[in-house]
């Protein structure tokens, strides 16, 4: 299947339950800080949602709650990387995503043969504070050219008003957070999004 080009990330299934209905595809889960029963709570609210309204859920990070709950994505940062069990990840039949920042972490996992590759921070971003800087359009383009069919999702400092540049750079799929859940009117913004990238 072909994921969808939107790719919103937020860390509650309340952020769901509003978006899903507007026509959101393709969402990443990305819990943090939380005890084990919330996060396992959140990731079967939010898979039912997503099953309900057609929708891919990538479950951020934690994966053995995923295979538990039988969901279908799992998204590993590279810390999280080296504890993951990739094997018992692929044995559950799960996808995997995966987000590099520099070339080490780009030939480690194209050896895993991931489902696809985030790119980040493609611009400055406020989520976190990140050691790289943003790694700029070019570096979307050399990534693509690299991981050739494996779809690119570019992440970092993304707005609706970015995407199609980023787009042209050879991304398949943009993902974006704070651009979302920051708005004052995150539905009116959804719906940009879904606008500007189908």
């Amino acid at each position: 299947m072909t994921l969808d080009r939107f790719y919103p990330i937020f860390d509650h299934s309340d952020w769901l339950r509003r978006m899903l209905p507007l026509g959101v595809r393709l969402v990443q889960l990305r819990i943090k800080d939380q005890p084990s029963g919330t996060v396992r709570a959140q990731i079967e609210v939010s898979r039912d949602l997503c099953r309900k309204h057609g929708a891919v859920l990538v479950v951020n990070d934690h994966w053995q709650e995923a295979i538990a709950l039988g969901c279908d994505w799992v998204h590993l940062g590279q810390e999280d990387l080296d504890s993951a069990d990739l094997a018992a990840i692929r044995k559950a039949g799960l996808k995997l995503g995966v987000s590099t920042h520099d070339d080490d972490e780009l030939e480690r996992v194209m050896g895993m043969a991931p489902d696809y590759v985030a790119l980040g921070p493609v611009y400055p971003t406020i989520l976190k504070k990140m050691k790289w800087h943003q790694q700029g359009l070019p570096r979307v383009t050399d990534w693509k050219a690299r991981i050739g069919a494996t779809p690119l999702v570019a992440i970092g400092g993304m707005s609706v008003e970015r995407a199609s540049g980023v787009f042209g750079a050879g991304a398949d799929i943009v993902s974006a957070v704070t651009d979302i859940t920051l708005n004052a009117d995150p539905e009116a913004r959804v719906r940009q999004w879904i606008g500007a990238t189908r």
